[in-house]
């Protein structure tokens, strides 16, 4: 696409994102929107916590916000500030990406700017399933939230990283959360290097995310290692190694209370020839509808994919030939599934080759980022109207 300066009355539009909850480096946040937006013309702020020295990296301002350890504080100063900080930036276009920040972005509202809800979870599903909360409680405030969110973005755009939210937010804009086209993922050579009998698993790491069905792999097939790669707490690392047992040498975590930037994450999707990539989910409502992140990162890189049966998995791995859908409770499938793809090494190398193809031709950002310039094109024209 080329690239173009975004001038309206002969002023350089500025677009400010605002989070208070995810890392300042999120890939969504970050690495896709923010840097197609400041390679595209846009002045670009991101305020966010600190976690680095400089203040403007690849020609985003980032404005930084303490760390609260705490997340009743985080909410309360961390959210105040934010919006302190965004009213004093004067954006075009303000978005924002957690829940917490709905009330404070509202107020920032104005006649001659744009807000947008970047919505990256269904938070309705996902209050429903927080077990430290009684059942009675979490439908109160799954209730209360969404009573609180249908009032305070009602003037707000919506733009929706899943396509099933297109089902709760009908008039939200679909820019999805396809992977960056990477040059030296679609020339590495899987097959150059010995396949391992490793699996690989990216993202954060917890039960809902499968870490303990995870854990139990090499229980299953004890020729089989797991490396984790994404946040997870200290908790979680210890209860993973106790599924594993006597198999937890077969076990590695990268990322035990610590995020894994972005780069630090690529350079683990090639330092081997992993078996597949993991995703092997238990039956949640929150996760079954959607197409996840992974996916499309595996898929980057060439892996074939071992995934949850669930419908819309199941659909997704079938349409594009990428992998193999197992029930997350049938260790025999699980095992029937790695064992293929150590028996048939060429079935797994075929599979990543679908995969890749797909990103290749339409599941990559660069799509979306097309979508995304349009869509600001027309929320500025539409600002310069009134």
């Amino acid at each position: 696409m080329n690239k173009k300066q975004i001038y309206h009355q002969g002023t350089r539009k500025k677009v400010v994102h605002i989070t208070t909850v995810h890392h300042p480096y999120d890939p969504r946040i970050y690495y896709k929107q923010c840097m197609s937006l400041a390679e595209n013309g846009y002045e670009v702020t991101l305020i966010a916590q600190d976690t680095r020295d400089k203040t403007e990296v690849n020609n985003i301002n980032h404005i930084r916000l303490k760390t609260y350890k705490s997340r009743l504080k985080r909410m309360l100063f961390g959210v105040w500030d934010a919006y302190k900080k965004a009213k004093e930036a004067k954006g075009d276009i303000y978005v924002f990406h957690d829940p917490e920040l709905i009330i404070a972005a509202s107020w920032l509202k104005r006649k001659n700017n744009t807000v947008i809800y970047d919505i990256h979870e269904d938070y309705v599903t996902s209050i429903l399933q927080k077990k430290y909360l009684t059942p009675t409680l979490r439908k109160v405030a799954a209730r209360g939230y969404k009573l609180i969110e249908k009032f305070f973005t009602r003037n707000m755009e919506k733009s929706l990283a899943e396509k099933y939210y297109k089902d709760i937010y009908p008039n939200g804009t679909c820019i999805l959360n396809y992977p960056l086209m990477d040059k030296k993922f679609f020339e590495y050579d899987r097959t150059a290097k010995p396949l391992s009998n490793k699996v690989l698993y990216t993202g954060n790491v917890n039960g809902d995310r499968g870490a303990f069905i995870h854990a139990n792999i090499p229980n299953i097939n004890q020729n089989i290692k797991v490396q984790y790669v994404g946040k997870c707490v200290k908790s979680i690392a210890h209860q993973i190694m106790d599924v594993a047992k006597e198999n937890k040498d077969n076990i590695q975590i990268m990322g035990v209370d610590q995020f894994i930037v972005k780069e630090e994450m690529e350079k683990m999707y090639t330092k081997e020839n992993w078996l597949a990539g993991i995703a092997v989910f238990p039956p949640t409502e929150h996760y079954m509808k959607k197409e996840l992140t992974k996916f499309f990162e595996y898929m980057n890189v060439g892996l074939p994919i071992i995934c949850s049966n669930f419908p819309v998995w199941k659909e997704f791995i079938e349409k594009y030939e990428c992998g193999i859908v197992v029930d997350p409770y049938n260790e025999q499938e699980i095992n029937e599934a790695l064992q293929k793809l150590i028996d048939n090494p060429e079935i797994g190398y075929e599979m990543g080759k679908n995969g890749k193809k797909a990103v290749a031709s339409e599941l990559n950002w660069e799509v979306e980022e097309g979508k995304l310039l349009d869509w600001y094109d027309q929320l500025l024209n539409k600002e310069v109207k009134i």
